[in-house]
């Protein structure tokens, strides 16, 4: 910098006034700084340097639900990183990704070290959720994707609960009385199963899409939790569900990935959708390569969820408390849903 403003002429402060923004600079000796700088190949101040003057590290740090290699085949997940980034970067923030912690007791995780000003969890448990123990613990000002709404926090949310409930309604409906459903996660990963008994899922997308249900007043006759949200674990799950004895005519996906997946398991199992069964989604995701078929699904927007998010954040940074967000959905009817085979 002292190199900069003795080539052009001016004050250290001139030079620093220039490259913030942060004062009145006259056009002439902007551009006088900025050719000298140029010249010399300084291309601004040291972020570390900046970091440790502000007290900020100017980074918002994207907790992952799962392996990072899982969340990029995820065309949501990614729609609501694009958004948050695009929000954010205005801004002069960058994102830093870190999966969540499991909780476990020698487990070294990222989030208690990492350089953070905010924080978007993207996937909240019910209770003791490890990320957010961290988080209150190093003071992060912190925005969740549904879930729970927790104290000082900000939430962007979806009514998943009733949109889910009026894809059933949809179903009944149509004449079908033998409804199936494959879940989300219900906690940490484990194999692609149908749920015996009464388990609960922590994971509030999984709970909430579930006890749709009982708000419709229907009892699914087959219960598939999947390991994660992609189309090979909805093939995993489509055959389990298809092969159930309960014979399901409908079956009510928590994603458009775990959809897709039950498409593709219904093909090699020889069943025709929507003939021979059902098929909804979750997300709104366009799908071509699903061709001819098109889902019955949810609409939600990521890019939009994501946006929101960077903007809860960014009103926790300057101190106010942001009120909680609700994200409209909408029901998009596509050809995966018919009347059951008689």
């Amino acid at each position: 910098m002292a190199d900069v403003a003795e080539r052009a002429g001016v004050s250290l402060s001139t030079v620093s006034l220039t490259f913030s923004g942060a004062g009145p600079i006259t056009p002439d000796t902007k551009a006088r700084v900025e050719k000298a700088a140029a010249e010399l190949g300084y291309h601004g101040p040291s972020p570390v340097a900046k970091s440790l003057r502000s007290g900020r590290s100017h980074i918002v740090g994207f907790v992952l639900p799962e392996m990072i290699s899982h969340s990029f085949k995820d065309p949501f997940g990614l729609g609501v990183l694009d958004g948050a980034i695009a929000s954010l970067g205005d801004r002069g923030l960058g994102i830093l990704l870190v999966s969540a912690p499991n909780g476990g007791e020698s487990e070294r995780s990222l989030l208690e070290t990492s350089p953070m000003d905010g924080a978007i969890v993207m996937r909240v448990r019910d209770h003791d959720d490890p990320s957010l123990e961290i988080l209150r613990r190093r003071g992060i000002p912190t925005v969740l994707m549904e879930g729970p709404p927790q104290k000082g926090m900000g939430i962007v949310t979806i009514d998943d609960e009733k949109a889910t409930a009026d894809l059933i309604r949809h179903l009944v409906k149509l004449g079908h009385t033998r409804i199936g459903t494959v879940t989300l996660s219900f906690d940490l990963p484990r194999d692609t199963h149908v749920v015996e008994g009464d388990a609960e899922a922590v994971w509030a997308p999984a709970r909430n899409r579930l006890r749709a249900f009982a708000r419709a007043k229907v009892d699914p006759c087959v219960v598939v939790e999947a390991r994660t949200s992609l189309v090979e674990e909805g093939m995993a799950a489509g055959h389990l569900a298809l092969s159930h004895p309960s014979r399901p005519t409908a079956l009510v996906c928590q994603s458009d990935l775990l959809a897709a997946g039950v498409i593709l398991a219904a093909r090699e199992l020889e069943l025709r959708v929507p003939h021979d069964v059902s098929v909804t989604g979750f997300d709104g995701l366009d799908l071509p390569w699903l061709a001819p078929h098109e889902l019955t699904t949810v609409n939600q927007d990521a890019h939009r969820k994501g946006e929101l998010m960077a903007g809860e954040v960014l009103a926790l940074l300057e101190g106010e408390t942001p009120a909680p967000v609700n994200l409209p959905l909408e029901i998009r009817l596509g050809t995966t849903t018919a009347h059951p085979p008689k």
